[in-house]
């Protein structure tokens, strides 16, 4: 009876979370589908009406509209025809009629690219527009992190809902800026969950669910691929979530937001992406190749645009009038457009053409184009367009994958190898690994939009590789794609201002040698109340055990020895201490403290900040971690691997922890004139006031 009733209490709080996930969802399904209406309607304005009367300025009687041409027989937008006729020759408008004649002598007439002037002309009034609302609305909503942070109740809740968000990234990638729709809709699905969660009054723990159920839900209905939704909402920041009704109310999130755009938009894919083409198992080396390349471009890619996010070129940005920046960084992207056209908008009109059977672009064409399509990336997100970084690093993928398929085919190499367009499907998801730091993500996107299994091989083996390659040159904690939020970015700067050195234990760590009897080991590390010793051969430390990973040994042991006495009967005596048979051979093999390690030793330099510790214990897993003085461990790096023999004691400072860090940062702020090094304990009270 009191099982049932147990089940009958925990019933209710899991169909509850799965209905505020459902409502999450759908309501942010809804803001896609306006979100993508609205998209379309500026970018049809500004790319059709809005250039017609630009062109008719200063004439008496307008010249009839350029047609146009569509490459599909769906139609296309503007702006699409104009990024289509950009990747077989340069043109926008006709020849200028002839003159009459007689005539007199022709003057010199300007180039014809500039006769695509009104591209340069509509990102600068869009740039003009984004500023200006922005200024005026203020705040767009926090971000991810942020949004984290408030469910778990470290900073005070303050979601908005995605509304002037929307708007604004509709302005911007309506007008062309060079940035995608997917950042725009997973931060706004996050605010959307985070904001249901206040209203509905649910614990920390469900607004945290929602907040990550908003987040797969902006991800399937911007990609219309449900699957790659979840895995991105589990696999970043919010993989801390615990518990199945976590995982099912952003699955359920997830089916009900791509349920609305289906309903609302249809079902056709936002990418039409060729059959994957396979000649040889053996080309699976030169995918590892690509995604070494991929993971140079996304290095670049988000290397630029968090210089772009500089606080120095912010501030300065500030400085000048309202609207100026976002105009300014229009232009210069409209004066790329003049000669890449393709640059323009979210780019996947460009991406379905280099993936097409249609006849390669020059190799030489595409590098160019490589190049300036990170710089209007970077140009866009630095001066205040809104947008995400999704698009671009598939678009870049694209181009890399071609060019590079392009190489080791009939442009370079000439192996007998897989056409361009099946290293550009690899390349789209290689950069977006390394550059989201989501490799399943990219995996499962790439897949949805395929549907093909013999593209996953590829895809695991360059995305992986990419990822893995990004996160050590970058380190863990990057702001990447999503960009860097004020407040996350406020507390990690709190934390790199304070030395590891202040989340030390007060007790000296507990070193003992490789051949430690496992229990013996145990019962000291309780004794001193640690989580964790440091294995040590001679005076060389070799690895780090925790007390579960001691626990977990005993465990196996005991189990054994268990089986052992069933199986040949009960005329082995337990010793009383051990739980082991007492004989000589047993004790022989009682497991030693060097068979519990688990792993390299993790470690920092004396020199590392608290921000560097923070990611270590939460990449490991851990609670304590040692800190070694070396003059040869360089300041800002984490610490990889160990030498051949090992880190000398005789360096060792202490054992930090994450208990450590929250004293050292409540520290901060019970007395924040206190600096770096000074005594722990607190000033003494002025004179005249009781104790």
């Amino acid at each position: 009876m009191q099982q049932s009733s147990t089940e009958a209490t925990a019933l209710p709080f899991q169909w509850n979370l799965l209905a505020w996930a459902a409502l999450v969802g759908t309501a942010t399904g809804l803001a896609v589908v306006g979100f993508h209406e609205l998209l379309g309607f500026i970018n049809n304005f500004l790319f059709g009406p809005f250039v017609e009367g630009l062109l008719s300025l200063g004439t008496s009687t307008a010249p009839p509209a350029p047609e146009l041409p569509s490459l599909s027989p769906e139609g296309s937008t503007p702006l699409k025809a104009l990024l289509e006729i950009g990747l077989g020759g340069l043109g926008f408008l006709p020849p200028p009629p002839a003159p009459p004649l007689p005539a007199p002598p022709p003057l010199p007439t300007a180039p014809g690219w500039l006769d695509l002037w009104p591209v340069v002309v509509v990102p600068t009034v869009g740039g003009l527009a984004v500023g200006v609302l922005r200024r005026i609305g203020g705040d767009l909503g926090p971000g991810l992190p942020s949004l984290q942070a408030m469910a778990e109740g470290s900073q005070p809740a303050t979601p908005k809902l995605p509304l002037l968000r929307l708007v604004a990234a509709s302005l911007s990638l309506g007008s062309g800026a060079s940035l995608g729709p997917e950042g725009p809709s997973v931060e706004g699905g996050g605010n959307i969950g985070l904001w249901v969660g206040e209203r509905g009054r649910l614990t920390p723990q469900s607004q945290k669910t929602l907040v990550a159920a908003g987040v797969a839900a902006g991800l399937a209905a911007g990609f219309k691929a449900p699957i790659a939704g979840v895995f991105f909402a589990l696999e970043g920041s919010f993989s801390a979530i615990p518990g199945r009704p976590s995982v099912r109310a952003v699955l359920v999130a997830a089916v009900a937001s791509c349920l609305v755009t289906q309903l609302c938009l249809g079902d056709t894919p936002i990418l039409r992406l060729p059959a994957y083409e396979v000649r040889s198992p053996l080309e699976l080396p030169l995918y590892l190749g690509l995604g070494v390349a991929s993971s140079l471009m996304s290095w670049l890619l988000i290397s630029l645009l968090a210089a772009g996010r500089s606080q120095r070129l912010q501030q300065w940005l500030g400085r000048l009038p309202i609207g100026l920046p976002t105009a300014l960084g229009g232009a210069a992207v409209g004066g790329m457009a003049l000669l890449f056209p393709q640059v323009l908008g979210v780019g996947y009109d460009t991406i379905e053409a280099l993936l097409g059977r249609d006849g390669g672009i020059p190799l030489l064409t595409l590098a160019v184009l490589l190049v300036v399509k990170v710089l209007a990336t970077a140009v866009s997100s630095a001066t205040g367009f809104v947008g995400g970084g999704f698009a671009p690093s598939l678009f870049l993928g694209a181009v890399l994958g071609n060019c590079y398929g392009q190489i080791l085919g009939d442009s370079g190499l000439h192996l007998p190898v897989a056409e361009p367009p099946a290293y550009a499907m690899v390349g789209m998801a290689a950069v977006l690994a390394g550059s989201a730091r989501a490799p399943l993500t990219a995996l499962l996107l790439l897949f949805e939009l395929t549907r093909d299994i013999r593209i996953v091989l590829p895809l695991m083996a360059a995305a992986g590789l990419s990822a893995a390659l990004v996160e050590r040159w970058q380190g863990l904690h990057d702001p990447g794609l999503l960009g860097p939020d004020p407040m996350e970015e406020e507390r990690r700067g709190r934390l790199t201002a304070l030395s590891v050195a202040e989340a030390f234990e007060p007790e000296a760590p507990l070193v003992l040698e490789a051949d430690t009897p496992v229990l013996q080991a145990l019962n000291q590390l309780v004794a001193c109340h640690g989580h964790a010793l440091i294995v040590s051969e001679g005076e060389w430390a070799m690895g780090l055990v925790t007390l579960p990973d001691l626990q977990r040994v005993l465990s196996a042991t005991q189990h054994w020895t268990t089986q052992q006495i069933a199986q040949e009967g009960p005329s082995h005596r337990l010793d009383k201490q051990t739980n082991r048979p007492a004989d000589d051979c047993a004790m022989d093999s009682e497991p030693r403290l060097l068979d519990c390690r688990r792993g390299e030793l993790v470690w920092l330099p004396l020199c590392a900040s608290l921000a560097q510790l923070e990611e270590q214990l939460l990449s490991q897993g851990l609670r304590q971690l040692p800190v070694f003085d070396l003059p040869q461990a360089r300041e800002g790096a984490l610490p990889h691997g160990l030498p051949a023999r090992g880190l000398p004691l005789s360096r060792l400072r202490g054992l930090a922890s994450r208990d450590g860090m929250a004293l050292a940062l409540a520290r901060q702020i019970s007395w924040p004139d206190r600096r770096p090094g000074d005594p722990m304990d607190p000033p003494p009270d002025p004179p005249g006031t009781d104790g």
